[in-house]
């Protein structure tokens, strides 16, 4: 029986020494996916309230990971959402919403506090958030709060915010 043993041992080791492995394949499969963002951009535009911001001329080095929208039941407090990866693979997102701007920030950046300084983004200026997981810029208007969050510096956040194109579908 323990002669069994060693041969069918022997064979497996053969076996698996003899067929080839290929570990980048599962690296591939565990890293982040890009999504195509075009339809869900267009579908937001026409449901949502208000412009929806959407980046547009930005390098290939951003690649959008997520993306969604979802309607309020009351007609007030859809959001918007698209998370990306920025060119040094730091989650930037662009958050997008009517409701109440107190809580909806609070909820987007994880409890970020407002900091001292504006970052200047075009002839906006928006307001900076820091927490201890996600930094932010907030940028309040009548009827909508768009923030641009992540992990991403302060920089490369305004150059997302700088890329945002806002329409109405």
């Amino acid at each position: 029986m323990v002669l069994s043993l060693a041969v069918i041992g022997v064979l497996v080791g053969a076996i698996y020494y003899f067929i080839p492995h290929d570990d980048s394949a599962n690296a591939e499969k565990s890293a982040v996916q890009t999504v195509d963002t075009r339809v869900e951009i267009i579908t937001a535009r026409r449901a949502a309230p208000y412009p929806v911001a959407a980046p547009e001329g930005l390098p290939k080095t951003w690649r959008p990971t997520s993306v969604s929208y979802k309607a309020s039941d009351d007609g007030k407090g859809g959001a918007w959402h698209l998370g990306m990866l920025d060119p040094e693979q730091e989650y930037a997102a662009i958050e997008q919403s009517d409701a109440p701007a107190k809580q909806f920030i609070q909820d987007v950046t994880l409890g970020a506090d407002k900091v001292a300084g504006q970052q200047a983004v075009g002839s906006k200026k928006w307001d900076r958030y820091q927490g201890s997981t996600y930094r932010a810029l907030v940028h309040e208007e009548p009827g909508v709060t768009t923030i641009v969050t992540g992990t991403a510096p302060y920089g490369r956040l305004a150059d997302l915010a700088a890329a945002l194109v806002t329409k109405k579908g």
